[in-house]
């Protein structure tokens, strides 16, 4: 029976993942299969992958093949090394210990590649961040200028209104001032002479009680 490891689709529209699944090559895609191996969700960055590592390479050891994709994530598992490896330990190229010593290296390496796009991801999204937060800043920024702006062309128009009603305001009172000062004035002098005609009348009222025709003249 031919046999072929392949992606068997889970999920919803948008958001698929994937079983890595042994499979009879006449079976539908998302049909029966023999085997699960592993899972492989592209959905998350880095892509995730959870892979029984001995399980496939028993697969590929006896004949199974892999489709482009799984055969691709077999490829950065190690898987596809390993069995290239353990079939030069059976050629004689080389020994299981030479031969584990060479994955080992290769696995050492991943990591390390692996770390390194973490970090400049991690940089990469350190430096989005912040450039998004002064972006932010400058908006912020030129919001606050706006409103001040408006707040001081609101000021401007009040006090010219002010102003306005001010200087209208002005020769009414002006007016008014003058017309009462104009009374004042008028009392003022009616007073003095209401004073003047009684202290004047009240002279010659005592004048004439003492009779003192002489200073009456």
């Amino acid at each position: 029976m031919a046999t072929k490891i392949r992606l068997q689709r889970h999920g919803r529209k948008g958001y698929a993942f994937y079983q890595i699944v042994i499979a009879d090559s006449r079976a539908p895609r998302d049909g029966r299969f023999i085997e699960r191996i592993g899972s492989y969700n592209p959905n998350t960055n880095p892509a995730t992958v959870d892979l029984n590592f001995e399980r496939a390479l028993y697969w590929l050891q006896v004949g199974a093949q892999p489709t482009d994709t799984t055969r691709n994530i077999l490829s950065r598992e190690g898987v596809c090394l390993k069995k290239h490896l353990l079939e030069g330990v059976k050629k004689g190229a080389f020994d299981e210990a030479a031969a584990e010593e060479k994955f080992q290296a290769w696995l050492k390496n991943k990591q390390a590649s692996v770390q390194a796009i973490k970090e400049k991801d991690s940089e990469a999204a350190r430096a989005e961040a912040k450039a998004r937060l002064e972006a932010e800043k400058e908006a912020n920024k030129a919001k606050a200028e706006i409103v001040a702006k408006k707040k001081a062309e609101l000021a401007a128009a009040e006090a010219a209104k002010q102003a306005e009603e001010a200087a209208a305001a002005a020769p009414a009172e002006e007016a008014l001032n003058n017309s009462c000062d104009a009374k004042i004035k008028k009392r003022t002098f009616f007073n003095a002479l209401f004073f003047y005609a009684f202290s004047t009348s009240y002279r010659i009222f005592l004048m004439r009680i003492i009779d003192q025709p002489d200073a009456i003249a």
